[in-house]
This record gives C-alpha cells, structure tokens and sequence, in this order.
C-alpha cells in the first residue's frame, strides 16, 4: 500500500475504530503471568475487541477484564489442529467454563488436504454447537499459508456449512496473512460469516490493508504499535 494511500484511508478510520476490531494477542510457549497481565491492561486501555491467550490464562484475563468491554479469546487445538474431534471438544468446553467468550480453533488440517470433508466438517461443528450453546463464538483457523486456492475455498465453504462465525487466516505460526486471503475468503463467506486476518500485521499499514479487503476482526500481537501508528497515545 503507498503511503499516500493509507494516509488517506488512515484519516477515514480512527485509532479507536480499528483498535475496536483488534484482537490483543500474546501465544508465545514463554508468556509469562507478568506479560499476560500487560496484554490485558493493555487491552482495556486502548479498548481492543478481545484478550487472545492460550488457556492456561484464561482464568487470569477473565478476571482482569472483568466489567468491561474487552472479551476473552483463546485457542483450541493450537497451532496444529492435529488434535482429535473429542478433544478439541473438550477443549471447548473448559475453555468456556474458564470464561472464554471467543474460540480460535485450528482446523484439522491433514483431514482436509486428505480429502476427508465429513471428519473436519464434523469436527468444525462439534466445536461450534458447544460454545454456541454458552454464547461464545467459534473462529476457525484454516493457516492459509499450507493451503492451496481450492483448500482455501473449500475450508471457507466447509466453516460455513458447520455454522461457524468466523474464518481465520492463520496461526502466525506457519506463516503470514496476505491480502489476496482475504478477498478471496470474503467472496466465499460474503455476510454469512465473518473473517479474521492473524499472522503478520505489524504496523497500521499492514491493518488497514486487511480491513480494506474486507476483514472484520484483526488478530495482532503488535495492537498497540498499530494504533500508536493512527494516533493513539
């Protein structure tokens, strides 16, 4: 993006309004309580969507954002999505019980490039129908960098048909969000779901970019560079 560009779309969206659909995220092995508790504070500061952890902390953040705006996300099967169906269900529901509102799942990636559709339809479903049942939502991790243009497309198709509320670019952990990922899945899901970007954004040229192209939700580690970057203080 040139840097006239984002200027101009950069006086269009405001600090506020972009730090509103960043999910704070730290899923580092290493986090400790200390740098969690910053990601928080940091979170209700700036008025970010949602705390993302892994969940062993999820118990910390639900306490610390408690009272506010700020939800709590954290991940299942992460960050390879290799696990089986009953225990990414499992996951799911200790995750809620613990207070998480947002589940970042890891699709099972190895059933998809094998072709098998029912076992990760399934599996995308089985995970869905619990966290809806406590009111949390489901974004799926599809790590579009392993992916081909048709897996990208079949994997959106396959969340939609599972009922989830959100596709998600990738872990970070494989590689990056582009903006081509995104266009392409906002044309598969159109208003029947929303999509993340997760994986590399760094700076505010790099967030707008995905919004442009039709993100709803930015998953980040840098959220407060970002929007430092638009105007925050």
């Amino acid at each position: 993006m040139s840097q006239a560009i984002f200027e101009s779309q950069a006086q269009v969206r405001s600090w506020q309004s972009v730090a509103g659909v960043i999910d704070h995220t730290l899923l580092k092995s290493e986090a400790s309580r200390e740098q969690i508790t910053k990601l928080s504070e940091e979170a209700m500061q700036y008025g970010f969507a949602a705390v993302c952890v892994n969940p062993c902390w999820i118990s910390l953040v639900t306490s610390l954002v408690h009272g506010t705006a700020v939800k709590v996300a954290t991940t299942i099967g992460f960050p390879l999505g290799a696990n089986s169906t009953n225990v990414k269900r499992f996951e799911t529901a200790e995750a809620i019980r613990l207070g998480a509102q947002e589940i970042d799942m890891v699709m099972n990636i190895g059933a998809l490039k094998s072709g098998n559709r029912r076992l990760l339809q399934n599996e995308i479903a089985a995970v869905v129908e619990i966290a809806h049942a406590h009111g949390a939502i489901v974004k799926v991790i599809l790590e579009t960098p392993l992916l081909t243009l048709e897996e990208k497309i079949l994997s959106c198709e396959l969340s939609l048909a599972a009922k989830a509320d959100f596709v998600k670019t990738a872990t970070g952990f494989m590689g990056s969000a582009t903006v081509d990922d995104i266009i392409l899945m906002r044309g598969v899901v159109g208003e029947r779901a929303r999509v993340k970007a997760s994986g590399g954004i760094r700076n505010a040229s790099a967030a707008i970019a995905m919004l442009e192209a039709g993100a709803d939700r930015l998953g980040a580690s840098s959220s407060v560079t970002i929007v430092k970057e638009l105007g925050a203080s």
